[in-house]
């Protein structure tokens, strides 16, 4: 078993008679520890994409809620008065009167 160990040490199996088969088992090993590299990768990627994307909802949903408090401001009839009063119109005294109209058969 000693034996064994240090011809692993060695990497005696790298050069002896069967290393061909060793080479391919290594190979094997090699290329699947760059698939699990890239897809640990690209699982990253996808969670930073996926945080940057709920910080900009957040920042939207935020801005939706300023924009529609402002809107809700704006149609108040004391601001829409005095806008208008700075163009020289004012609110009419007089109350509306309602028209009817009757056909005849």
């Amino acid at each position: 078993m000693k034996k064994n160990f240090y011809n692993i040490l060695k990497g005696k199996f790298l050069v002896s008679d069967d290393a061909f088969r060793n080479w391919r088992f290594i190979i094997f090993l090699s290329f699947l520890a760059l698939i699990m590299i890239a897809s640990s990768h690209s699982a990253d990627k996808k969670v930073h994409r996926i945080a940057k994307l709920s910080n900009d909802v957040k920042e939207l949903k935020s801005e939706y809620l300023d924009v529609r408090k402002q809107l809700m401001q704006s149609k108040m009839e004391t601001k829409i008065t005095k806008a208008m009063e700075k163009r020289g119109l004012q609110p009419s005294v007089l109350p509306p009167q309602v028209l009817k109209i009757t056909t005849k058969k």
